[in-house]
């Protein structure tokens, strides 16, 4: 059986939320299923010296262009969200802890994280928020707003960044294809000529 992509991404990158659109279709149509791996782009940021796109001089009021372009021309809703970035450890967290007992429904939450943030533009980064729509994909809510405290939720969450850094991991999206990784949204053609050809 072949490799599955790793598909790395922040709930608060746009460009993660874009990629979120194609990547399963792209694997797909290639016989391969996708892990999606919520991290954290804070602790990436301290390793490369790197910071949110929007605080960037210069390239911070091209983004701000690019964002809602992108969208238009991949013909996917988006509204930029207001405040942003924001924080995501809730939603990395919900998504763990329920990846660990029923992987579907933890990709159906991370569609719905995203949708609500960049479809909508509503803040996703409070835990109350995480947790009513992990209830609409049939999460149990009461355990998911116990767990997110959780000790071992947090370290797991924490090992999932640290082996994201370890690879190399820099930005979102992000995605590793049978240990070849690539870097972006844009990079999706090149994912999928690799996916079809076995490289290059």
């Amino acid at each position: 059986m072949k490799a599955p992509v790793d598909f790395y991404f922040d709930f608060s990158s746009p460009y993660g939320y874009l990629a979120s659109w194609f990547i399963d279709d792209i694997a797909a149509r290639h016989g391969r299923e996708v892990n999606w791996r919520p991290i954290l782009l804070g602790p990436v940021f301290q390793h490369s010296g790197n910071s949110p796109l929007v605080n960037q001089p210069l390239k911070g009021a091209y983004v701000v262009r690019d964002f809602p372009r992108t969208a238009r021309y991949l013909k996917v809703p988006f509204v930029m969200p207001t405040p942003f970035p924001i924080a995501t450890v809730p939603a990395a967290r919900a998504f763990y802890w329920l990846h660990d007992r029923e992987p579907a429904q933890a990709k159906a939450l991370a569609r719905s994280l995203f949708v609500r943030f960049y479809g909508e533009g509503r803040d996703i980064s409070a835990a109350d928020v995480v947790i009513e729509l992990a209830g609409s994909v049939g999460a149990d809510t009461a355990a998911l707003a116990a767990a997110l405290g959780d000790p071992a939720v947090k370290e797991r969450l924490k090992r999932e960044v640290d082996a994201a850094i370890a690879k190399g991991v820099c930005g979102s999206p992000y995605f590793i294809v049978d240990g070849e990784p690539f870097w972006g949204s844009d990079r999706l053609g090149q994912v999928e000529d690799w996916l079809r050809t076995g490289g290059w």
